[in-house]
């Protein structure tokens, strides 16, 4: 491990991965070693290399970067990453090993390679801690290159998109011992100003889902006044209500286009005690799933953020149960086609698998009711509450166990 940790800083950033797996490979006697980032749609993996122009290659290029789409086929690649297992497979070349690049149930990507002989209990385990070790070399280095997220991008992004990434959370999903959380947008073809955000404080969990007015990149800049301020408000400390409030004042004082407004969700979560604040500016209701039942959240009532500068926001609370599971959409996921969507129902026939996965099948559903293309964004949040907080989880490689998929969504 300490051979690897200083190639990697010994490497550019761009080339820290590569200096990694070679590491590995060499350890193992690998023929051949890989890290496949995950796409942003989460639909398919990524291959990464540097191959000159005189190197044969289809995929998609930035000079002599290469990237290859792998699209999601259920086969070992998909099942180890969506299930969090290391998976093995004999083929006519040697022996292919896929390991889940995963830092707190954050599925980063997969450490996949060809070994001449079957791994024993050993190796594995090496893979799967070298894997681990990789998220961190990814995420330390992905701050000073745009290689992983420019490989990430299957599609282009629009200003609007460009805009509205830049106001997600570093990761869309996050284990911890009291909860398991995980958010997830599906875009609009004209982005629409959705937006989900969270932050874990020593004994409290911060979370917010927003949607704001119109289409593009006027929408996006109102969400960035919006997400703006609640952080702001967050990190001065204030609750709830203060934070709505001055959100909503700085929404109708400074933005670009007049009358804009945001509607919210904003939630606080007691880690000690599974008491969750909940405060609903004109929002879609936050929905509870518990003993296989789902009902909306009852809160009282508010005006969306900035549609009157000296609006009284009122919160709401609920105590949550281990086993309970709390999720946030925006109004995407309700309109128009989407509508005959029966969520009760699918968060019921969901409630087996982990957040980052469910809100990828939630997503699906959707497209497949109102796609290919939405009109308008449709983001969801879900929290798992397990109770026990304390500073001890129970985890292999990245990721609990104990809380990962068994099974893919059909």
């Amino acid at each position: 491990m300490a051979h690897m940790l200083d190639a990697a800083e010994n490497a550019s950033p761009v080339e820290a991965v590569e200096a990694v797996t070679r590491e590995l490979g060499a350890a193992l006697g690998a023929r051949n070693v890989a890290f496949l980032i995950a796409d942003l749609s989460g639909r398919a993996l990524v291959r990464l290399a540097h191959v000159p122009f005189t190197d044969a290659g289809a995929g998609r290029r930035d000079g002599e970067e290469l990237a290859t789409v792998l699209p999601f086929d259920g086969g070992p690649a998909e099942q180890s990453l969506r299930t969090q297992t290391v998976r093995v497979m004999a083929q006519s070349d040697g022996w292919t090993v896929w390991a889940p690049v995963t830092d707190r149930g954050e599925a980063i990507g997969l450490l996949q390679m060809v070994l001449p002989n079957e791994p024993d209990a050993r190796e594995l385990a090496e893979i799967g801690r070298t894997a681990h070790v990789l998220a961190f070399v990814v995420i330390a280095n992905r701050r000073h290159t745009d290689l992983f997220e420019w490989g990430q991008r299957t599609t282009p992004f629009t200003l609007s998109g460009e805009i509205q990434r830049r106001l997600l959370p570093g990761s869309f999903t996050c284990e911890a011992s009291a909860f398991t959380l995980s958010g997830w947008l599906e875009p609009a073809a004209s982005v629409g100003g959705d937006t989900f955000d969270y932050s874990l404080a020593r004994d409290v969990l911060h979370f917010s889902v927003t949607d704001a007015m119109g289409h593009g990149v006027a929408s996006a800049l109102t969400a960035t006044l919006g997400v703006g301020s609640l952080r702001n408000g967050r990190r001065r400390g204030v609750g709830l209500v203060e934070q709505a409030a001055a959100a909503s004042a700085d929404l109708a004082g400074h933005s670009a286009v007049p009358g804009s407004f945001v509607t919210a969700v904003l939630g606080r979560l007691d880690l000690r005690s599974g008491v969750c604040a909940l405060l609903n500016a004109g929002h879609v209701p936050p929905m509870l799933v518990r003993d296989g039942d789902t009902q909306a959240v009852p809160l009282p009532g508010n005006f969306p953020l900035g549609m009157f500068a000296e609006a009284d926001y009122q919160a709401g609370e609920i105590t949550l149960r281990p086993g309970d599971r709390l999720v946030v959409v925006t109004d995407g996921v309700r309109e128009r086609n989407a509508a005959s969507l029966d969520l009760p129902t699918m968060l019921r026939s969901l409630a087996g698998l982990h957040p980052r996965e469910a809100v990828r099948a939630l997503a699906d559903a959707v497209l497949k009711v109102s796609g290919p293309t939405l009109a308008d964004d449709a983001t969801l949040f879900i929290v798992d509450w397990h109770g026990g907080h304390s500073e001890d989880r129970h985890t292999s490689a990245g990721a609990d166990q104990a809380r990962a998929s068994t099974a893919l969504p059909d």
